[in-house]
């Protein structure tokens, strides 16, 4: 007679302590963790870099990597598993080599996100937060990445490409999976590092790569026209009159004649033509 192995039986227990890292990986995690660490003047304010490092090392924040943190910085483990679910960019499960984000916020829903990240679930096989089976890359649905100008957005690493189409999206994950990730250069910032890179630099490393900061580059056209009508000026090609927003101050001699002026009228005394026009705005008194 044979027995079928059977699935545990969950008793409701409380969930075992999280293992700690081995010694080799502490090795080689301590130095940078003092270093984040001996930048603030109260140590629990390095929490944040602390868990984009453990990000680093195992591409998501685990229960290990939490446990590691609240060591180092005397804190409890439910204080920092409070903090690494508060924030979306700390994973709770591995990310692949390339972490695809689509935004799927209100503008680049409307110009084609939600087309967007449903055709790329279907072309990779995957859900939301999944990952491919070859690790190369996983997938997630994410708020506004403040890059409306340029809807719809998919992020890669946290790096942009803007005015995406489902065409061009799955051309886009066709190539981090053939391995050319390096190659690629978003619309805007530097080139593709890996996902642990990635969480390395945002954990306060500098970017090594030869001429990587240098290649970031500055606002593009539609953020600078924004900026142009913010600041009162015309688009290029207009004339004065399709300029739609003042600037404040624009002679800065004539608003300081009119904030004079005003001054001198909530000064004036009684019985003067100010009284007058507010006996007149007011009507006669009951």
């Amino acid at each position: 007679m044979t027995t079928q192995e059977s699935e545990p039986t969950l008793l409701g227990l409380p969930e075992l302590p999280a293992p700690a890292y081995p010694a080799e990986v502490r090795a080689r995690l301590d130095p940078d963790a003092r270093e984040l660490i001996d930048r603030y003047p109260d140590s629990r304010s390095a929490l944040l870099p602390l868990l984009h490092l453990v990000q680093s090392e195992e591409a998501f924040v685990s229960r290990t990597g939490i446990r590691y943190c609240a060591e180092q910085l005397g804190l409890t483990t439910a204080e920092v598993t409070a903090v690494a679910t508060f924030y979306t960019m700390y994973r709770r499960r591995p990310a692949g080599e390339y972490h695809v984000g689509v935004c799927t916020n209100t503008l680049c829903a409307v110009l084609g996100g939600d087309q967007i990240f449903a055709e790329l679930q279907q072309h990779l096989g995957i859900g939301n937060n999944e990952t491919t089976a070859d690790g190369t890359v996983s997938l997630e649905h994410i708020e506004c990445n403040a890059a409306c100008d340029y809807a719809p957005v998919v992020m890669v690493n946290w790096e942009f490409f803007d005015n995406q189409t489902p065409d061009s999206a799955r051309l886009l994950v066709d190539e981090l999976r053939a391995g050319n990730g390096a190659e690629l250069r978003p619309t805007r910032g530097a080139r593709l590092c890996s996902f642990r890179d990635t969480a390395r630099i945002l954990a306060g490393f500098p970017d090594e790569r030869p001429g990587a900061v240098d290649e970031s580059g500055a606002g593009g056209e539609p953020s600078l026209a924004g900026l142009r009508l913010a600041r009162g000026e015309g688009l290029p090609g207009a004339g004065a009159a399709a300029r739609v927003v003042s600037p404040r101050q624009e002679n800065p001699a004539e608003a300081a004649t009119a904030e004079a002026a005003t001054d001198g009228q909530a000064d004036a005394p009684a019985g003067t033509a100010t009284d007058a026009v507010r006996d007149e705005q007011e009507g006669p008194a009951q």
